[in-house]
């Protein structure tokens, strides 16, 4: 495994570009934030150490942005010399644009919501924090996950512990917006929940994770989980809840070979 000093030295690379498209893309007038591995490492300075801890190296730098903007977003990552991936472009029939820098590095850039699992719409919620999506919607990204794999656990325990869980999106992982999308959405509540005792497990044996952190996260998860079982549910929610698993809740995804 590579030292802490090699994570740091590769992170630092993957911040600098990070900073050379936000600030190409402020000067475009392109409304355009960073979701991802690199989302969580730049949103959770104190507890990043953790994912150094669990190996976790970086390898891409990907963005939510809006569909408006399409044009103006090929022509600032063309400017900066990356080129697009004209069969992706097409597969995915315009919703996910995929580049490559010279150095071979991708960004993929999901345009108004991320399609996987389950939907995170991304419509008139890019304003809210800077330079990545909020806190609830990187939450979401993972937490949609059927086949959630032991990165998208670290990244999430490290968002639990270098974050409150309350009301509102300021450094908080907003429980009424999240609370308020599962209670309208059964199959995403359901994988949700799946995913939230996986996450606890996974902090629980964890042996590089500090104990004072464990229970910090574990209580966290728990506020949560609490909150969103609280939320009143709708007739047509109760009623998906009653089919269960009988029918198929989640949208099945192919990883995309590049």
């Amino acid at each position: 495994m590579p030292s802490e000093k090699e994570f740091e030295e590769q992170e630092n690379k993957f911040f600098a570009l990070r900073d050379t498209l936000m600030k190409e893309a402020d000067k475009r007038g392109i409304t355009m934030r960073i979701l991802g591995a690199l989302a969580f490492r730049t949103h959770c300075p104190s507890f990043k150490h953790y994912e150094y801890r669990a190996g976790r190296l970086l390898s891409d730098i990907d963005f939510a942005a809006y569909s408006k903007e399409k044009r103006k977003i090929e022509e600032m990552f063309i400017a900066l010399g990356y080129e697009i991936d004209k069969h992706a472009k097409f597969l995915f029939q315009g919703k996910r644009y995929i580049f490559y820098n010279p150095q071979g590095i991708h960004s993929d850039i999901f345009f108004d919501k991320l399609e996987m699992c389950h939907d995170v719409n991304f419509a008139g919620r890019l304003e809210i924090d800077y330079p990545t999506i909020s806190l609830s919607d990187l939450f979401f990204e993972k937490v949609q996950i059927v086949q959630i794999n032991e990165k998208d656990l670290i990244d999430t325990a490290i968002l639990f512990r270098e974050h409150a869980v309350g009301p509102g999106d300021k450094e908080t992982i907003n429980s009424d917006y999240i609370s308020t999308i599962l209670s309208n959405d059964w199959g995403f509540w359901k994988t949700t929940t799946i995913n939230l005792e996986k996450i606890s497990q996974y902090v629980k044996t964890a042996d590089f994770i500090e104990e004072l952190d464990k229970k910090d996260i574990i209580e966290k998860i728990q506020l949560l989980s609490k909150i969103i079982d609280d939320k009143p549910k709708p007739f047509s929610w109760k009623m998906r809840a009653r089919i269960g698993e009988k029918r198929k809740w989640y949208r099945d995804v192919e990883e995309f070979e590049r």
